[in-house]
């Protein structure tokens, strides 16, 4: 997990008359980031948080990209929750949710959302762990903001996002408060081909780095989950952790490993 030294280092949170200054001072106040009106200072950092009307954005400073921000609003997010194919979907199909609409769902590595958030609004209960705390941030200002859509509010009420580590977590989870399934979705390793990939990615690699500790989550998350365990992976990627899965759901770019502890019951 990033120590707040390093978050120091990199990151700086933008200030200006295009900007929410409340909103501004209260991140910088509670990550200890320095507030910058000076577009000449941005040069010492990597990142800077920016406090937009469309809400609290990630920008790579360099790079010539828009800011990232987690909308659930608008865009290809409402555009998946008309049009995505429902229960259907590959994912819905790998989690069971074509089973079972009401699982309780732990994502283990959160990321910007978006799975987490196919997966709410097909009626699943989802726990969001992320353990990057800028990263955490946006997706709590994703889901404050998606509040406000009464469309979009019954999908948001039933995801709760949480910063910290899913090896913890998974560690330290009881039988009792087990999670019915668990999501992983660790950073694909970097393609050999070089292909231009989304701009929200380019941000989140950049700001994350690889999940070189990966591995490590299969056997915890088999440990956690009630019924299954989900693995999301580039298709002709190895198997996370070297372990094969009970089968797989193979698409054109990816796969979902799922690996099975016990049956769904049909509710």
């Amino acid at each position: 997990m990033m120590t707040k030294s390093a978050l120091q280092e990199q990151y700086c949170v933008l200030s200006g008359p295009t900007v929410d200054l409340k909103a501004a001072n209260s991140i910088a106040s509670a990550f200890g980031l320095e507030l910058i009106e000076d577009t000449h200072a941005l040069t010492t950092y990597s990142y800077a948080i920016e406090c937009a009307p469309i809400g609290v954005g990630l920008k790579a400073l360099n790079e010539n990209l828009l800011p990232v921000t987690v909308d659930w609003v608008s865009g290809k997010a409402a555009h998946r929750r008309q049009f995505g194919g429902g229960v259907g979907q590959m994912i819905a199909k790998a989690v069971g949710l074509k089973d079972r609409r009401d699982l309780n769902v732990v994502d283990a590595t959160a990321g910007l959302g978006g799975d987490a958030f196919v997966l709410a609004s097909l009626g699943a209960r989802v726990e969001l762990l992320e353990r990057h705390p800028i990263i955490a941030l946006l997706l709590s200002d994703g889901i404050n903001r998606a509040a406000s859509s009464p469309e979009v509010l019954p999908i948001v009420q039933r995801m709760r996002p949480k910063f910290g580590s899913a090896h913890q977590w998974l560690k330290d989870i009881t039988q009792a408060s087990s999670a019915d399934v668990v999501y992983l979705d660790p950073m694909f390793p970097e393609s050999a081909k070089k292909a231009q990939v989304k701009r929200e990615m380019q941000v989140f690699r950049q700001c994350v780095g690889p999940d070189e500790d990966a591995d490590a989550l299969l056997p915890l998350a088999l440990q956690a989950a009630k019924y299954r365990v989900v693995v999301k992976r580039p298709r002709l990627a190895p198997f996370l952790s070297g372990l094969s899965p009970s089968y797989q759901l193979e698409g054109k770019a990816n796969r979902f490993d799922v690996y099975v502890n016990c049956s769904l019951k049909k509710t």
